[in-house]
């Protein structure tokens, strides 16, 4: 496992598109608890892309329980997309009650509003403190924690949202989601 924490930093640069923000305890990850395949996705809640993305994303650590473990990071396109920012701060204050996935998974479904006062709904149906996770939005406290995984994600070249790396090699989906699923079985 030591050696995928450091996989970001460790893999050899290949063109200048491989992963370049290491691995940490910020990230959220799903599937495999001690992978061999290392799936990272930067994602914008507001990206129709992603959102079309999600249920073959989710298929990943499902279809593989014992060697795929999926981590995401925050890729937030403001200029296309003014409300994906509160979004990350509402997926952030919710992973502090314990329901980042859950969070995720609801924002990333077709046809959901991300304005405020629907952020504060999917928290209520959720469970959360809502004067913890109002006050978390309000005071802005995730913020930092979604720049720097942009920062990460502009490090290392990304040029679009979802962008996917799988074991700290870009993997090209503009063309479909097959390739991510072509080079999970490659890494196996």
């Amino acid at each position: 496992m030591q050696k995928m924490e450091n996989l970001g930093s460790q893999a050899p640069a290949r063109d200048g598109y491989d992963l370049r923000a290491p691995l940490g305890p910020a990230d959220h990850r799903r599937g495999a608890p001690r992978p061999t395949i290392l799936v990272v996705e930067y994602a914008d809640f507001a990206s129709q892309a992603c959102r079309a993305a999600e249920p073959a994303v989710k298929m990943l650590p499902a279809a593989h329980p014992a060697t795929v473990q999926l981590v995401f990071r925050h890729y937030p396109i403001e200029l296309a997309h003014p409300l994906a920012l509160k979004a990350a701060e509402a997926s952030e204050a919710a992973a502090a009650q314990g329901k980042f996935w859950e969070m995720h998974d609801a924002l990333l479904q077709e046809g959901v509003s991300l304005h405020r006062a629907s952020l504060d709904k999917t928290a209520e149906a959720l469970g959360l403190d809502m004067a913890l996770f109002k006050s978390s939005l309000d005071d802005e406290i995730y913020r930092q924690r979604i720049r720097e995984q942009q920062e990460g994600g502009t490090r290392s070249h990304l040029r679009a949202a979802p962008e996917f790396f799988v074991n700290g090699n870009v993997c090209d989906v503009s063309g479909d989601m097959q390739a991510l699923f072509d080079a999970v079985a490659a890494a196996a």
